[in-house]
């Protein structure tokens, strides 16, 4: 698996076999600075979320899932393997990196304050 290429401001913040997850600067989402439970976070899994009981993950292909807050998610982007989703997974963390990502569609109700805040952060003012 090759994360060669990962933004300096994300970070490996946990990896299993099934499982990996990247954290945007977690030195700042504490609660002091900006909200934890804000911190983005790109989800590479194995098997697709399911909201049924009793279920966890569903199918072979692998998931990338990139979120803001716990209900404010990108639509999954889905790989035939890890490597593939792993390349995924560091092109999307470069987008949003580089300011390419449009985070601000992803809200329902709009958090402007929140939001030219993050803005600040990831240097796009």
């Amino acid at each position: 698996m090759d994360l060669s290429g990962l933004p300096d401001d994300w970070t490996v913040w946990n990896e299993t076999d099934e499982k990996l997850i990247l954290a945007y600067r977690p030195d700042v989402f504490d609660s002091e600075q900006f909200p934890a439970p804000c911190l983005p976070t790109i989800y590479l899994t194995r098997g697709k979320r399911t909201r049924r009981p009793g279920a966890d993950r569903t199918g072979e292909s692998w998931y990338v899932t990139f979120y803001l807050e716990p209900e404010v998610e990108r639509d999954a982007d889905s790989y035939e393997g890890r490597d593939a989703a792993v390349e995924g997974a560091v092109d999307l963390a470069t987008r949003f990196a580089d300011g390419e990502l449009d985070y601000r569609s992803l809200y329902q109700v709009p958090r402007e304050a929140y939001l030219d805040k993050l803005d600040d952060l990831t240097g796009r003012t």
